[in-house]
């Protein structure tokens, strides 16, 4: 039984909330890190750079979800959450429970 755009609009802003303060959380691992050869050996320099760049790629992905939301919820207020962005096909209920902000039937999206 399909879910109803209340409790569907709910699901997605709590998810997208959850993102954002993730991405707040995350902010320190995300800055630069300083070179202080005094202070870091070489080693521990290349664990903060490549720490860095994981909590960066983390962000991108976090600000795509966000991206993904928002057009859900958009899709939402049209009258158009459901229905694939690609085709016009309903999408599966199941698919639609994994993934709340699903644009795409399994057929397009594959």
């Amino acid at each position: 039984m399909p879910q109803s755009n209340d409790a569907i609009r709910k699901t997605l802003l709590d998810l997208k909330q959850e993102l954002e303060e993730l991405s707040e959380i995350s902010e320190d691992a995300r800055a630069t890190v300083t070179l202080d050869q005094q202070s870091v050996g070489r080693l521990s320099r290349m664990d903060a750079l490549q720490g860095q760049a994981m909590a960066q790629a983390a962000e991108r992905q976090r600000r795509a979800d966000i991206q993904k939301i928002s057009a859900a919820l958009q899709r939402l207020d049209d009258g158009e959450y459901g229905y694939c962005v690609e085709c016009g096909d309903e999408i599966a209920d199941k698919r639609l429970e994994v993934d709340p902000a699903a644009a795409f039937c399994i057929n397009c999206a594959s």
